[in-house]
């Protein structure tokens, strides 16, 4: 693919993307405000204690065989059958692994309802067996459009059946069909969209080669599920589903913004920086703008979110929720890194560096398990999630020093990149929260106010002495509505 070429589809591809990340967490945002007023924290707490389980089981049907097949440059029909059918075969053998399990899980946090809900939910890793050899062949030609109105159509067909559902007094089990459709119809649109089919082959070579690159991908996958879904099992145990249902409430919500631009980015630049790979002065470059755009954006995003915290929960979700508010400001704290985490990983992950971020993985993830179990035992749950902000920034650290070390874009460098941007808006946020806490007002009142002095704050310092982030952006969003407007 020329480099002409490339540049077109990944603008292109960012537009699809970006109009899928909004419309669905639009979407997301409705489904929550509605379903927050037919559901209880009980229901949200049954579903996020038994996430931990279903997000493992995922990573392991992937296996990592799917960023294998998008880092291989030209992946064979021997390739894409071997790794369908090594997915097949996994989804039957969790499957089975969970639903022998679910009354066990189910006792383990004395919720007898949890080992029907575990064997139920666990239709989907059948699902989603059949799903990723396809989903991945869209993402490795960037092919963002299919990719996208199947997402939005999805998730409008689940939300609608699930506010039904939930209407009609099923609880918990609204939630469950939510996760069985938005995994159903992706892969049946999928099967019949892309004429692809597997062959009746197990290639042990092409397995064996994706396999020396793939089973880092997946180890890595793994423990960083692990690590991000260890508190939801924390919490589960320690706690009760209703906390645990505060704390999702709030977690959902805060990777909602926190991931909205990020993951329009993500979902882009992993084939963009597979394809060069080999051009490190190429990905640095890359990295910076890409990196220095979303703290631009996000920053801010979540300082202002971190202010106007309680309105925000209370106006979306009504003050049944207003328990999720510290959890909530806590974690916007945690989503200043974690918007900036794929930036780094997907490029170590481009140039073939699985081994080396596999083993740099286990380190981080021993080091913020360590610190969240111990601020749970020594402090309750202000010590976890303190922990939590902890494993988050020091995964962001980590994770920058290898691209010091392996690419050449310096971590101080990075740091020095995004310094303006932290400083004013950290500057800002506190301008903001001192100036409500002078004038005393009522919840909206002062929630507006901390909105309104945050904007005037960011966009005067923009427009006044245009930071290289603030032009970053400002070039790339004219490009790609440039480009949308010729493919209209």
């Amino acid at each position: 693919m020329s480099q002409k070429n490339l540049k077109k589809k990944a603008a292109a591809g960012m537009i699809w993307t970006a109009l899928q990340k909004y419309s669905t967490m639009i979407i997301r945002f409705i489904s929550g405000i509605i379903l927050a007023r037919l559901l209880t924290p009980f229901d949200y707490g049954c579903i996020g204690m038994l996430m931990i389980f279903m997000v493992l089981a995922e990573a392991f049907i992937d296996g990592g065989f799917g960023s294998a097949l998008i880092q291989k440059k030209r992946p064979t029909q021997e390739d894409y059958s071997t790794i369908f059918w090594f997915n097949v075969g996994m989804s039957v053998l969790l499957y089975a692994v969970l639903y022998v399990s679910a009354p066990a899980i189910a006792r383990f946090y004395d919720i007898s309802l949890l080992c029907d809900v575990l064997r139920v939910q666990g239709v989907i890793l059948f699902i989603y067996a059949f799903n990723v050899i396809q989903k991945n062949q869209l993402r490795k030609k960037l092919n963002f459009k299919v990719l996208s109105i199947v997402t939005v159509t999805t998730s409008i067909s689940a939300l609608i059946i699930t506010i039904l559902m939930a209407y009609h007094g099923f609880g918990v089990w609204a939630l469950v069909t939510q996760n069985i459709i938005t995994a159903a119809i992706p892969a049946l649109i999928f099967w019949f969209y892309i004429k692809w089919r597997p062959i009746w082959t197990f290639s042990v070579k092409s397995f064996r080669e994706l396999f020396s690159f793939g089973i880092y991908m997946f180890l890595t996958h793994l423990v960083n599920r692990f690590g991000q879904q260890l508190q939801g099992l924390l919490i589960g145990k320690f706690y009760n589903a209703s906390t645990m249902g505060y704390y999702s409430k709030a977690d959902g919500t805060e990777r909602l913004a926190s991931t909205s631009i990020s993951g329009v980015m993500t979902q882009v630049t992993y084939p963009l920086y597979a394809e060069a790979q080999d051009e490190k002065e190429k990905l640095t470059n890359m990295i910076c703008r890409i990196t220095m755009t979303l703290s631009y954006v996000t920053f801010p995003l979540m300082f202002i979110l971190l202010l106007c915290a309680k309105p925000i929960f209370v106006f979306l979700y009504s003050d049944r929720w207003l328990q999720s508010v510290p959890y909530f400001q806590v974690l916007c704290i945690a989503g200043l890194a974690g918007c900036l985490q794929s930036v780094n990983l997907q490029s170590i992950a481009a140039i073939g560096k699985s081994k080396e971020m596999f083993l740099w993985t286990i380190f981080k993830r021993i080091v913020g398990i360590g610190i969240v179990v111990s601020g749970l035992v020594c402090f309750g749950m202000k010590g976890l999630l303190a922990g939590v902000v902890f494993n988050y920034w020091f995964s962001w650290f980590v994770n920058i020093s290898l691209v010091s070390k392996y690419i050449g874009y310096k971590w101080y460098k990075q740091i020095v990149d995004i310094l303006p941007v932290t400083i004013v808006s950290l500057f800002a946020a506190l301008v903001s929260f001192g100036v409500g806490y002078l004038l005393h007002l009522d919840m909206y009142p002062d929630g507006i106010v901390k909105f309104t002095i945050y904007v005037i704050i960011y966009l005067g310092w923009s427009f006044v002495f245009k930071p290289e982030a603030y032009t970053y952006f400002l070039t790339i969003i004219p490009s790609k509505l440039k480009i949308w407007k010729k493919k209209v």
